[in-house]
C-alpha cells in the first residue's frame, strides 16, 4: 500500500474538512481530469480513477472512520482487514460501546430493526454535454455502476427452493446476553446476535450468485433525460437510480454532475446569451443590417447609424430556456467597431479627405472631452 498516495492529498482537503467540503473538492477535481474532457489522456485516466477511489472512502463516514485509524491498510485484504487485523478492537469507539451497555442510555443503531426496509444509498455519476446539447436537452446514454438486487434470489439471499429458520443461537430474538469481567465486577450486557447479525433468522442455503448477500455491483447502461437550460456545474437528480433498497426499501438517487464544454461563439451568463460581433467602420457609421448567430438560427438585426463600439443590444427571450419556470433568457449582442489595417494608397488619400471634410459636431465625445480639458486649463 506504500505507493498509494493519502486520500485527503489526492482530493486537496485537510483531514478536518467537512462532507460538504469532500464533495465540492471531488466534484471540482473530477471535472478537470474528467475523461471525456482529455481523450486517450492516460495520466488524466489515473488521475480521475484515484479521485473516485478516495471520494468512494472520503464520502462514506463508516469508511472514512476505519480510513482515518488505520489508513489504506483498514481495506487491504493483505493488512488482515483494516481494523480486524487487530482482534475487533478499533479505538476509543468499543470502549465507548461498552461503557454505553453497562450504564444504558443504548443508541438507536443498537435499537434499530435490522429487518425494517432501508432506502439504498445515493450514487455520484459525471457526463459532460455540448455547449447546444445544455441549451436545448436531449437524452443521453451514461454508464453506472449500483448494487441491485440478486435476479436470482430477488435480494432474499436464499437460493431458489430455500428460506430461512429461526436463529439457534438468539432463538430468534437478535439479541444475545453477553457476560463480561470488569473492574466493577461480572456484568451482562444485550448486544446483536453475533450469528445472525441480529436478524434473528439465518439463511439455510445461501444463493450461490450473491453468496447470500442478497445484492450484486452491476455495471448497466441507463438513458437519461437532461432537461434543456441545464448548466454546467449543476447537479441532476434521477429518482431510483442510486443503489437498491435493503429489505424491500426504496432505491437512492443518481446524482448526476453536469460539465459544459464552453463554446467559440456563445458565452452564457445564467440563462442569458452573449455574443460579440465585429462591424466595420461604416456600418457603424451609416448603420447596416447584419446576420446574428443564436440558439435558434441565423436573425436579422438593424444596427442604427452612428453606433459606438462596444454598444450592447438585446434580443429578447432568445436565450436558454429556464430550468424551473416558463420563459427563456435574452440575447445580447456586443458589436465592436474594427478599424482596418493595411490601407492601399488610395484608400489612405480618401480617408484623410474624408478625416478633412469632419467638422467638431460629428465626434460628440470627443468635442466634450476637449471641452473639459480647455475649462481645466484656462488659467
Amino acid at each position: 500500500m506504500a505507493d498509494k498516495r493519502d486520500y485527503y492529498e489526492v482530493l486537496g482537503v485537510s483531514k478536518t474538512a467537512s462532507a460538504d467540503e469532500i464533495k465540492k473538492a471531488y466534484r471540482k477535481l473530477a471535472k478537470q481530469y474528467h475523461p471525456d474532457l482529455h481523450p486517450n489522456d492516460k495520466e488524466c485516466e489515473a488521475k480521475f480513477k484515484e479521485l473516485n477511489e478516495a471520494n468512494d472512502v472520503l464520502s462514506n463516514p463508516d469508511k472514512r472512520v476505519k480510513y482515518d485509524q488505520f489508513g489504506h491498510a483498514a481495506f487491504d485484504s493483505s493488512a488482515g482487514g483494516g481494523a480486524s487485523g487487530f482482534g475487533g478492537f478499533s479505538g476509543f469507539g468499543d470502549m465507548g460501546d461498552i461503557f454505553e451497555s453497562f450504564f444504558g442510555g443504548g443508541s438507536s443503531r443498537r435499537s434499530a430493526n435490522p429487518n425494517a426496509p432501508r432506502r439504498g444509498r445515493d450514487i455520484e455519476s459525471n457526463i459532460v454535454l455540448d455547449f447546444m446539447e445544455a441549451c436545448k436537452g436531449k437524452k443521453a446514454d451514461i454508464k453506472i455502476t449500483h448494487t441491485e438486487n440478486c435476479p436470482e434470489c430477488s435480494g432474499s439471499g436464499a437460493a431458489p427452493g430455500s428460506g430461512h429458520k429461526t436463529c439457534t443461537q438468539c432463538k430468534g430474538t437478535g439479541m444475545e446476553t453477553v457476560t463480561q469481567r470488569t473492574v466493577f465486577g461480572m456484568m451482562q450486557s444485550q448486544r446483536p446476535c453475533s450469528k445472525c447479525g441480529g436478524k434473528g433468522k439465518i439463511i439455510e442455503t445461501p444463493c450461490k450468485k450473491c453468496s447470500g448477500t442478497g445484492r450484486m455491483r452491476v455495471t448497466v447502461n441507463k438513458t437519461v433525460d437532461i432537461p434543456a437550460g441545464i448548466d454546467d456545474g449543476h447537479i441532476l437528480r434521477i429518482p431510483g437510480g442510486g443503489d437498491a433498497g435493503i429489505n424491500g426499501g426504496p432505491s437512492g438517487d443518481l446524482m448526476l454532475n453536469i460539465t459544459v464544454r464552453p463554446d467559440p461563439i456563445f458565452e452564457r451568463e445564467g440563462d442569458d446569451i452573449w455574443t460579440e460581433i465585429p462591424i466595420t467602420f461604416a456600418q457603424a457609421t451609416l448603420g447596416d443590417e447584419i446576420v446574428v448567430p443564436t440558439i435558434d438560427g441565423k436573425v436579422k438585426y438593424n444596427v442604427p447609424a452612428g453606433t459606438q463600439t462596444s454598444s450592447v443590444f438585446r434580443l429578447r427571450e432568445k436565450g436558454v430556456k429556464h430550468c424551473q419556470r416558463s420563459g427563456r433568457g435574452d440575447h445580447y449582442v456586443r458589436v465592436n467597431v474594427e478599424v482596418p489595417k493595411n490601407l492601399s494608397k488610395e484608400q489612405e488619400k480618401l480617408l484623410r479627405a474624408f478625416d478633412e471634410a469632419m467638422e467638431n459636431g460629428n465626434y460628440q465625445k470627443r468635442q466634450s472631452f476637449f471641452d473639459k480639458l480647455k475649462e481645466k486649463f484656462k488659467q
